[in-house]
C-alpha cells in the first residue's frame, strides 16, 4: 500500500511480495474476514471489507456465546419429558456455536504451520455451515409436521433419526471431500483479493470455486426453497387464525378493537420475524448479492447471519417462558390442554411439541 508524496510501503498488516522496480507487486494483508464469504465470491472494497469483518465478528462472539448459553441452559433445566421443539432448536444452536467458533479461527489458520492445520479448519468451517443449513431444514421439516400436517402418528426414534441427518449428512459430504485430495484439493488457504487494490487476504475456505458454486450454493438453495415454502404456508395460517379469532370475539368498543387489532398484528409480524431467523431464511439475502457487489446487501446479510445464534437465543427464551405460563395455568385450572394445532397465542408457535401427538 503505497502512501503520498515519497512512495513508501506501508506495513501496518500487509507484506509485500516482488522486487520494487516490478510493475505488478502483490501484497497480502491479515486483515479479519467477513462473514459473507461463505456464500459471496465477489470482490469487495477495502474500506468496507474492514467494516463488515469488524460487524462479522463482533455478531459471531455474541452468537458464539449465546448459543452456547442456550446449550448449558437446555442441559441443566430439560425436564424428563422429551420436547422435541426445544431439542431441534439447541441442535441449531449447536451448530451455529460451531459454525461462529470455527468461522473466527479461519484468520489464524492461515497463517499457523503445517498446511493441514488450515485444512482442517476449513473442513470444519464446512462442516459446521453444511450442519446449519441441515439443521435449518430439520426445523421447517418439524414445523410442517406440527402445525400443518398435524398428524397423530408415533414415530419411533424421531429425534434420533432427525440428530443423524442433521450432524451425519454433512459428516458424509466433508469425508468425501476430504477422501479424494489425492485427485483434488478442495480446502486450504484461499486468496481473496480486495476490489480496485493488490491486497489478497488468506483465509482457510474452500479453495475451488467449481466445488464452491456445485455444492455449498446448491446445497443451500435446496434447504432456501423448502424452508421458504414452509414460512409462507405457517405465516398464512398465523394471520388466517388472528382473522378468524376477530370475527368470533365479543363486540367491544371502537378503540379497545383497534388496540387489540394492533397488538395481535405485531405479535402476528414479529412471530413472521422469528420463524424468518429460526430457519435460516434471511441467508437468501446471498441470492441479492451474487454477480455483483451491493454493499446494504452485504451489511445486512452480515449484521443478520452473523447474530442469527443471538436472535435464536431470545427466541428459546421466550418459548420457554410462555411453556411456562402454560404450564402455570394448566396446574391452576386443574385442566390437562393438548395443542393440537396452531396455538391461539402465535408467539408460543416454537414451544409446541410434538409429545402430545406423538405419546399415547
Amino acid at each position: 500500500m503505497f502512501t503520498s508524496p515519497d512512495w513508501q510501503w506501508k506495513t501496518d498488516g500487509c507484506e509485500t511480495y516482488g522486487m520494487s522496480n516490478e510493475m505488478n507487486i502483490a501484497c497480502e494483508c491479515d486483515h479479519a474476514t467477513p462473514f459473507a464469504v461463505l456464500l459471496m465470491r465477489e470482490p469487495i472494497a477495502e474500506v468496507h471489507w474492514e467494516v463488515l469483518s469488524y460487524i462479522s465478528y463482533i455478531g459471531c462472539g455474541l452468537s458464539a456465546f449465546f448459543t452456547s448459553l442456550s446449550i448449558v441452559i437446555y442441559v441443566f433445566s430439560r425436564n424428563h419429558g422429551t420436547d422435541y421443539s426445544m431439542s431441534i432448536h439447541v441442535s441449531l444452536s449447536g451448530a451455529l456455536f460451531l459454525l461462529n467458533s470455527t468461522f473466527m479461527m479461519n484468520e489464524w489458520g492461515a497463517t499457523v504451520k503445517p498446511d493441514w492445520v488450515c485444512v482442517f479448519v476449513a473442513a470444519l468451517i464446512h462442516y459446521s455451515l453444511l450442519c446449519c443449513f441441515t439443521w435449518m431444514a430439520i426445523e421447517a421439516l418439524h414445523l410442517y409436521l406440527l402445525l400443518i400436517k398435524v398428524f397423530n402418528t408415533y414415530y419411533k426414534h424421531y429425534m434420533l433419526k432427525l440428530s443423524l441427518a442433521g450432524w451425519g449428512i454433512p459428516c458424509v459430504i466433508v469425508a468425501v471431500s476430504l477422501g479424494v485430495t489425492d485427485l483434488k484439493q478442495f480446502y486450504g488457504p484461499k486468496q481473496v483479493t480486495m476490489a480496485n487494490t493488490n491486497h489478497t487476504n488468506a483465509i482457510c475456505w474452500i479453495t475451488d470455486d467449481t466445488f464452491f458454486y456445485s455444492l455449498n450454493l446448491v446445497y443451500f438453495t435446496l434447504m432456501f426453497i423448502f424452508n421458504t415454502g414452509i414460512l409462507i404456508a405457517v405465516a398464512s395460517g398465523i394471520f388466517k387464525m388472528k382473522q378468524v379469532s376477530k370475527l368470533g370475539a365479543v363486540s367491544e368498543g371502537k378503540t379497545t378493537r383497534d388496540l387489540v387489532r394492533f397488538s395481535e398484528s405485531c405479535r402476528s409480524s414479529l412471530t413472521v420475524l422469528g420463524l424468518t431467523c429460526l430457519l435460516g431464511t434471511t441467508w437468501g439475502l446471498a441470492f441479492l448479492g451474487s454477480g455483483y457487489v451491493n454493499y446494504p446487501i452485504l451489511y445486512l446479510f452480515c449484521i443478520l447471519n452473523s447474530m442469527q445464534g443471538f436472535f435464536i437465543f431470545l427466541w428459546i427464551c421466550l418459548s420457554a417462558q410462555k411453556q411456562r405460563k402454560r404450564n402455570m395455568d394448566d396446574r391452576m385450572t386443574s385442566t390437562p390442554v393438548k395443542t393440537s394445532g396452531i396455538s391461539s397465542d402465535s408467539t408460543a408457535l416454537p414451544a409446541i411439541s410434538l409429545d402430545d401427538k406423538a405419546q399415547k
